[in-house]
């Protein structure tokens, strides 16, 4: 049988959704078995849609194996009536919209039965995104195995039994790369500060992290304290940076802060 779903239905196709279809289609799920409803498409989703012979909203609706839902929060009170008719007994609901638990997703999909709450984040544009998920009681191993293989294949995809752990999810890798961009800002100030011209400190910050996050991921096997310590020379001008980074009140400190209170902003949200 094949890790693909024979039938799936997009529900939203914005920015996160076409993405993932893009992933979708080129990992090799097959076009003639997808529908997406996006009431807004865009030109890029019109284009893709020609090349890739997809069903884009179609006047009838029908169950499909699996219902991709990835509309904006504040839509789906609107679109789960119009929604509902992709999802029958047999169907699993993957949802991908933030603040959004399994029982209130049960409760606007009342005929289906099996739930998977995922939480992406925006490298999955990219095929490098960080997701992890969480399913109820009724979902199948192979279920289980569509999940895996979708989410895969625009990044990585880890499961946690409890989906009170989601918000944490939410709070690390789905607002993370906010973090990793805000410290690619910090880094340019920085080097402006100590000389350099803005747009050469800008230049300079955004490569080596971009470098360093592409040696993390060649170096898979290495953990990230056994890179930091290789570029880090006793006595050396790193050693001095990272000294004050790790002080009582250090990065350390600091990033568990800005992930807690994420965390705690998705637990008000989740309601």
């Amino acid at each position: 049988m094949s890790d693909w779903p024979r039938t799936l239905a997009l529900a939203g196709a914005g920015k996160m959704g076409g993405a993932m279809l893009r992933g979708w289609l080129d990992g090799g799920l097959a076009a003639s078995g997808v529908t997406v409803a996006e009431p807004h498409p865009s030109g890029e989703l019109i284009a893709l849609q020609a090349e890739r012979g997809f069903a884009l909203n179609p006047m009838k609706l029908a169950p499909a194996e699996v219902l991709v839902l990835a509309v904006k929060p504040q839509m789906l009170s609107d679109a789960a009536p119009t929604l509902q008719a992709l999802a029958g007994p047999d169907t699993l609901a993957i949802s991908v919209i933030a603040g959004k638990t399994l029982d209130d997703l049960a409760a606007r999909f009342p005929a289906a039965r099996a739930f998977v709450r995922v939480m992406p984040n925006t490298p999955a544009a990219v095929g490098r995104g960080a997701a992890a998920g969480a399913a109820n009681a009724a979902v199948s191993a192979t279920q289980r195995a569509w999940t895996e293989r979708l989410m895969r294949a625009v990044g990585v995809f880890e499961w946690v039994a409890d989906e009170a752990l989601i918000d944490a999810v939410t709070a690390l890798s789905g607002s993370g790369p906010a973090y990793v961009f805000a410290l690619v800002e910090a880094m340019a100030k920085a080097g402006e500060a100590v000389g350099l011209p803005a747009d050469l400190a800008l230049r300079l910050a955004r490569a080596t992290v971009e470098g360093a996050g592409e040696l993390l991921h060649r170096e898979s096997g290495a953990p990230a304290e056994t890179l930091r310590r290789n570029v880090t020379s006793p006595g050396g001008t790193t050693a001095a940076a990272l000294g004050v980074l790790q002080g009582a009140d250090g990065l350390d400190a600091l990033l568990a802060r800005a992930v807690r209170a994420a965390r705690d902003r998705a637990r008000e949200l989740s309601g």
